[in-house]
């Protein structure tokens, strides 16, 4: 019998409740729908693409992460050991001060004195920060925000606009690396920067930026620049100024107010802004500043100081020797007697210079040791560098006979023997007076004052030239001279420095005075590498002939061709001097305080319009002079301007008068040194009288001056 057809579906366990006959339960069915929602977002091109994007986002990143750090891992190799790692010297910078310690000027390949954080003006590092790396005291060598603002900037203008480099990363590119853009600079700039933050501290570094970085014309260091555009030390800058100098170190050349004020202003208020933006000034300090007139700064380094900050580097290394450290150097100038210099010959040349065809002109004026109290090389150093006064070398003109005639009392003429002033010829040499005539017989002291030559040839044929040669480099002439009869008239070339110095043996008294102006060099803690020494200057002209020299020059002013250099009150000596066709035109003179040379001519000696050393010259002198000697009590020549004939040989001793015999007993009588603290000087010849000894001692001050 068969069996019924079962038509009913197998019923399946189920769980939790889940429905027979084959049906889902509500959980599986939620999952497929997810599932489903899955393969739907994956079959998404949008959604494959920004998988697929962070994915090998990803392993680039960690493949970069790899290559930056080998990168560094290899160029940091490249690098010395971190142990030898170190900032190298700053390069010394030479201080050159006058007597009174102000400054004349700064000189060295920085050309300025380095400061601290501390003592530079406040506003100089708050400018700097402000305009150059805003979170410099926040960063730990590299700023990131700042390299990625960087980025965006010059992204979003399609260039170079804008650098992410830090001030301490500029330190490092500036003092230890080279200036290449090149990956290998830029790691090794980072990783020195790095080490620079963990040596020093942040004003440190920043000191040491702001005194190594370039402001533009020849300037390194805030120093060097505050002196060079503003004329004062950068602890005395004011907000202004300081916003000027943090401006220049986007583009120094370009910006240097010596080249462009308006632009060099223009970049200083963006500087300003950036302060004020940053709260480090307010609305009033903000307002003063930007109203401020432009900066105008010579192209050059101006002021006649200059002069003489370039003689002493000339004369420091064979003194002290190679500088390798910062030093200063303590200078004989009188500041106030150097711009008076430098005013005079100005005014002297701006007035007639045009009418009398003389474009340059030279001064110089020392004491009785020596010391050059003031000197100028020029009319205009920004124009010319060139010192006249000193590396030029001119004939002096008629300046050279007082070494003639004092030949000629050497060798026993008086002041008042006579000669005959006639036409006279000399090996086929016939010498004439300036002015083509002739007086017939006068005495020696007339000659001179009237600065006759004929007489004057006739001195040197007497003594010989030899022996006028021989006293004028005893007395300091250094420059080679032509032994024949024309050196009457001043034929052979000297400087006029030296010449200024050879006068100087009058003035004192008989004794060498070779001009110096450093007094002394010092490191700037205080140790002392060179002092000068003019304790015991040696005698080279007998006190009688010293003082009838006095007498016989201060005719020369009173008389005779000197006229124009005489100073109320005072006894003044000197000569004019004036080459042929007015190409040179000097005058030399002096008070018992100062001996002044004074120069007038063209460089390319081309002739002047009627210029002799009594006008031009003269004239300057006298302003000078004048003003150095406003308001001190006047004193007497050596000699008191007396006459002296010398007493026969076989006559008895004349009674002493009391004349100073030395030098220091001479600046004694004057008030300017004590004369039982030096050395005598040394005596010159046997027939000169020998001046009494005196205890040794100190150095001789100073003589006055203004």
């Amino acid at each position: 019998m068969a069996k019924k057809k079962n038509n009913r579906k197998r019923t399946e366990p189920t769980l939790f409740g889940m429905g027979g006959g084959g049906s889902p339960a509500p959980a599986r069915k939620k999952k497929g729908k997810k599932k489903k929602k899955a393969q739907a977002r994956s079959s998404n091109p949008l959604f494959r693409l920004l998988r697929f994007i962070f994915y090998w986002g990803m392993v680039a990143a960690v493949w970069g992460a790899i290559a930056v750090v080998g990168i560094i891992i290899y160029y940091g190799a490249k690098l010395p050991p971190v142990d030898e790692w170190a900032v190298p010297d700053r390069a010394p910078n030479v201080k050159i001060v006058a007597t009174d310690g102000s400054l004349i000027a700064n000189r060295g390949a920085t050309g300025g004195e380095a400061l601290s954080i501390d003592e530079m003006s406040p506003y100089i590092p708050m400018a700097v920060v402000a305009i150059e790396d805003r979170r410099f005291y926040s960063h730990f060598g590299v700023d990131p925000i700042g390299i990625t603002r960087a980025m965006i900037t010059n992204v979003a203008h399609g260039g170079m606009v804008q650098g992410g480099s830090t001030l301490t990363q500029q330190l490092a590119k500036n003092v230890l690396l080279s200036h290449a853009r090149t990956l290998e600079r830029k790691v090794q700039e980072a990783l020195m920067a790095l080490w620079l933050e963990h040596k020093y501290t942040k004003d440190q570094i920043l000191a040491m930026y702001l005194n190594r970085v370039y402001f533009g014309s020849g300037a390194y260091g805030v120093e060097a620049a505050s002196q060079r555009y503003f004329n004062k030390s950068a602890r005395d800058v004011t907000l202004g100024e300081a916003a000027l100098l943090a401006g220049l170190l986007k583009a120094p050349s370009r910006l240097s107010p010596a080249r462009d004020p308006e632009a060099a202003e223009a970049r200083a208020q963006v500087v300003l802004g950036a302060m004020h933006d940053q709260n480090m000034i307010d609305d009033s300090d903000m307002a003063t500043a930007m109203a401020r007139e432009p900066t105008r700064a010579p192209s050059y380094w101006s002021g006649a100081e200059n002069y003489v900050a370039d003689m002493v580097m000339q004369r420091l290394k064979p003194i002290v020797g190679e500088v390798d450290t910062d030093i200063v150097v303590h200078t004989t100038i009188d500041p106030g007697l150097e711009r008076n210099a430098e005013q005079s010959l100005q005014a002297a040349l701006d007035a007639n210079g045009r009418k009398d065809r003389v474009e340059q002109g030279a001064l110089v004026a020392v004491d009785a040791t020596g010391a050059v109290r003031a000197l100028v090389g020029g009319r205009d150093y920004s124009k010319s560098q060139f010192n006249r006064a000193v590396t030029a070398k001119r004939q002096p003109g008629s300046a050279f006979k007082p070494f003639v005639y004092a030949t000629a009392l050497e060798i026993g003429d008086r002041p008042g023997s006579v000669r005959n002033d006639a036409p006279i010829t000399i090996d086929n040499w016939t010498p004439e007076n300036y002015e083509k005539t002739y007086s017939g017989p006068m005495t020696l002291t007339k000659a001179l004052a009237h600065s006759v030559n004929t007489i004057a040839a006739q001195l040197v044929m007497e003594a010989s030239p030899g022996q006028v040669v021989s006293l004028a480099h005893r007395l300091g002439i250094t420059s080679d001279i032509t032994a024949n009869a024309s050196l009457a008239l001043g034929t052979s070339e000297v400087s006029l420095i030296e010449l200024t110095g050879a006068y100087t043996a009058f003035m004192n008294g008989g004794f060498k005075a070779t001009p110096y102006v450093i007094e002394r060099v010092e490191t700037t803690g205080g140790q002392r590498l060179y002092q000068v020494d003019h304790a015991n200057p040696p005698r080279v002209l007998s006190p009688q002939i010293a003082a009838n020299m006095n007498g016989m020059l201060m005719r020369v002013v009173t008389e005779g061709t000197g006229g124009a250099a005489q100073i109320p009150g005072w006894q003044v000596a000197g000569k004019t001097g004036t080459t042929q066709s007015s190409r040179d035109a000097l005058f030399v003179g002096f008070t018992a305080n100062l001996t002044t040379g004074v120069w007038v001519g063209n460089d390319d000696n081309s002739p002047m319009k009627n210029v002799t050393g009594g006008k031009l010259p003269a004239n300057i002198w006298h302003d000078f002079m004048a003003k150095a000697h406003h308001g001190l009590k006047p004193q007497p020549l050596y000699g008191g301007g007396r006459l002296i004939d010398p007493r026969p040989k076989s006559a008895p001793a004349a009674p002493d008068n009391g004349e100073p015999k030395t030098l220091v007993e001479l600046l004694g009588r004057l008030g300017k040194g004590d004369k039982n603290t030096a050395t005598p000087p040394a005596n010159v010849g046997d027939a000169q009288p020998q001046p009494a000894e005196r205890k040794r001692g100190g150095i001789l001050q100073f003589l006055g001056g203004g």
